[in-house]
């Protein structure tokens, strides 16, 4: 599948290019950004090269993934933003989990919402996708926040395996049959 390019107003969430390493490898080093990603811990720059790999594996072997996401008005890029499948936290597969990690210098801004918005209208409207979660470590009320200007509704708390850390999980009510 051709990975779509989705503009908003002040984003483009597009395909990872080689000048993204830099500056995705500076906001997985940022102990800010990464206190509520699995056990906390930062990621090297091979760590961070590795992620992209696996967020390009994604569109290819599922036909949907992570969007890199660029601030429209400088190019540069700001963060991600997209879909991608669990497998960390198997007791809600199948599921399609929407996500994202931005740069701590643009929160407060409501970038991860905007693109999170296009983001979840993809994958609803153009791949037909109907149970889409996000989920965040209890405590991350920005991310809970944001789960909810999405319209999604608290699904439950569990434990991630992957970090023996607890998860709050929203789910996005699935369309009523007639």
């Amino acid at each position: 599948m051709t990975r779509p390019e989705i503009e908003t107003a002040r984003l483009r969430l597009r395909g990872w290019r080689p000048e993204d390493h830099a500056p995705f490898a500076a906001l997985c080093a940022d102990p800010d950004v990464m206190r509520h990603i699995g056990s906390g811990a930062t990621r090297t720059p091979e760590e961070a090269a590795r992620a992209i790999r696996s967020f390009e594996r994604g569109w290819s072997t599922r036909g949907y993934g992570l969007f890199a996401v660029a601030d429209k008005r400088s190019g540069g890029l700001i963060g991600f933003a997209g879909l991608s499948s669990p497998q960390f936290l198997p007791e809600i597969l199948p599921s399609v989990e929407i996500g994202w990690r931005f740069a701590k210098a643009s929160w407060g801004r409501g970038y991860a919402t905007e693109a999170a918005s296009a983001a979840l209208a993809f994958g609803v409207t153009d791949l037909g996708i109907t149970d889409i979660v996000s989920i965040c470590q209890t405590g991350n009320a920005a991310s809970e926040r944001i789960m909810q200007k999405l319209w999604m509704r608290l699904d439950r708390r569990t434990i991630d395996p992957s970090c023996g850390r607890e998860v709050t999980v929203y789910r996005l009510p699935r369309p009523e049959r007639p």
